[in-house]
């Protein structure tokens, strides 16, 4: 006769039946799951049978409260994520050409980079948009450039990721109108607006208003989006910028998660139901590369989101935690990762200002900087 599992062999035993079950009834996918060895990789690990892990209860299993391990229990073996190219550039037709040749590359999502005066809520041809039209993000003036942008596109099938805060409102407007032209119904419409004006506040300073007027346009967004897209996600919690800014990861997520509770907290206070608002609160996340660190931070981002107490506010990020987490890789730190590539852009900048200076006039020494050679 075996003998009694111990208490907490047991508790992980029950739970490797529960995600067994979950994980029989998902939908998944035909794919290959090895690793570049060939190595075939089990939808999941844990304890081994009769084992005892302290602490096992607290990572738990997937598609399980609280979702520390991930939202489903089959993760991406039932459902690939959106692939989303984020681009922008030059004027609506160019870029309309570049996301056509992302779809048909394989591209399942549109991201769209606006530029800077977009995003600043300026027109292309004031004078303080000079030299930044169409760099770095694509020129949006009008309803008509927005029909321009995703001629050809259809709106209700492909879902549409749009970066911009300060004036989302009024460039989502012109989304909607671009939709409507095309003939699609505004109900089918399905993607994400950032409008996180806290994080502006905090590390991209790209707002227009003080913060009174921008929660009163972010509310009634809320407020449209709940009673007519139920699919579209109005608002997308940033922590990607606070870390990109110079936080650390926990700094990220304690901001992210703050702002997070704030915009609940506005729906709250407009009356909307938390079962309709909350689904349309997505997280956008860094991801840099303490693997270990950063696998943390997304399990405490998941445990914090769901909560544990019985408030309304608790209630709302529990609904909430089942809903879409983005992460996106970080730039810093691939910087200083790679000294010479850094010295490379030092000796670029360096010798661009030495051009602009005037020559040295005769007796003058000068001191002459060998090449850094790679050694060997």
């Amino acid at each position: 006769m075996d003998a009694p599992a111990a208490p907490g062999a047991q508790e992980a035993e029950d739970g490797r039946r529960r995600w067994q079950r979950r994980y029989d009834a998902a939908r998944r996918r035909d794919g290959d799951f090895t690793t570049l060895s060939g190595l075939e990789v089990d939808p999941v690990y844990g304890p081994p049978p009769g084992s005892v892990v302290p602490g096992f209860g607290r990572i738990g299993w997937p598609g399980e409260f609280p979702f520390t391990r991930g939202l489903y229990p089959a993760g991406y073996r039932g459902k690939a994520w959106t692939i989303r190219q984020f681009s922008g550039f030059g004027n609506a037709r160019q870029t309309n050409e570049r996301y056509k040749m992302l779809l048909n590359a394989g591209g399942t999502g549109l991201s769209v980079a606006f530029d800077m005066p977009t995003l600043m809520g300026r027109d292309s041809d004031e004078p303080r948009a000079a030299g930044e039209v169409g760099h770095c993000g694509v020129a949006i003036d009008s309803a008509r450039d927005m029909e321009v942008l995703f001629d050809g596109i259809p709106l209700a099938d492909v879902t549409t990721s749009m970066t911009i805060s300060g004036p989302a409102i009024p460039v989502f407007c012109m989304y909607v109108a671009a939709a409507q032209r095309q003939g699609a119904q505004m109900a089918a419409l399905n993607g994400t607006l950032q409008t996180d004006i806290f994080k502006e506040y905090i590390a991209q300073k790209e707002w227009l208003f003080p913060p009174q007027p921008h929660l009163r346009l972010i509310g009634d967004l809320m407020e449209f989006c709940a009673r007519e897209i139920p699919d579209y996600k109005p608002l997308s919690v940033s922590g990607y910028h606070i870390r990109e800014a110079g936080s650390t990861a926990a700094q990220e997520l304690a901001f992210t998660l703050a702002d997070g509770f704030g915009y609940t907290e506005l729906g709250l206070s407009r009356g909307l139901d938390v079962d309709v608002f909350a689904p349309g609160l997505s997280f956008f996340f860094d991801a840099h590369i303490d693997f270990f660190e950063e696998i943390a931070k997304f399990r405490a981002a998941r445990r914090s989101e769901c909560g544990t107490g019985a408030t309304a506010r608790a209630r709302s990020v529990r609904r909430r935690c089942r809903a879409s987490t983005v992460p996106r890789s970080a730039g810093p730190r691939g910087i200083w990762r790679s000294p010479r590539r850094s010295r490379c852009a030092r000796r670029r900048r360096t010798t661009a200002r030495a051009r602009k200076r005037p020559r040295p006039g005769p007796g003058t020494a000068r001191v002459r900087c060998s090449r850094t050679r790679r050694p060997g």
